[in-house]
């Protein structure tokens, strides 16, 4: 089985290009999401993150303060890596188990925003970037989150430079109506395939 990593700076819309390769019959690991609902249900991570930053990481109903918690983070390099060196570990054993799930497969994705910052794209084969011009992305980020220009660049100027990643990248989607984004993804499919037989 062949491990594609696929990124993309936020909004630049990885979730849409996953879709279409989970059509195709491609499993897909959407890191930031299994890191989200582990922060809930896994006890080890829950009782660390509120150790850290406090009991009102989370709701009293046991769901997680999301905005309290990354208002914390963002503002704080030291505690961002805090976070990540508590979540980290368990979503890696996750990722483990998932990997062994879908052996069979000719390759999966595993999905996220920071596969370099977070040193993860060591483990793939192959790297996937997801590209998008930057006021495009602002604007779905603003919308799809419901938050402001200021805050969406905040964000988008802690992960690495669009440019790097592509120069990083084994394969680039221009998700920038430049090309249909369904025959990009059919191209490296079928590559992927090849790679792994």
């Amino acid at each position: 089985m062949v491990k594609v990593g696929i990124t993309g700076g936020i909004g630049s819309g990885k979730t849409t290009v996953c879709t279409i390769f989970e059509t195709l019959g491609i499993p897909v690991y959407y890191a930031d999401d299994r890191a989200k609902a582990l922060m809930v249900s896994n006890k080890d991570i829950v009782r660390q993150i509120i150790a850290t930053f406090g009991k009102a990481s989370y709701f009293t109903d046991g769901s997680l303060n999301r905005k309290y918690i990354s208002d914390i983070v963002f503002q704080d390099k030291n505690l961002l890596q805090q976070l990540n060196s508590i979540v980290h570990p368990i979503v890696f054993l996750d990722t483990e188990q998932w990997y062994h799930t879908h052996s069979h497969r000719p390759y999966t994705l595993y999905e996220t925003a920071i596969m370099y910052e977070s040193g993860s794209y060591k483990k793939m084969d192959k790297v996937i970037t997801v590209f998008s011009p930057l006021e495009t992305r602002v604007a779905r980020t603003m919308q799809r989150d419901n938050c402001s220009r200021e805050e969406v660049l905040v964000r988008i100027n802690k992960q690495l430079p669009e440019e790097e990643k592509i120069q990083k990248a084994d394969f680039v989607i221009y998700n920038d109506h430049s090309q249909p984004l369904i025959a990009q993804v059919l191209t490296i499919h079928q590559q992927l395939i090849s790679l792994a037989q």
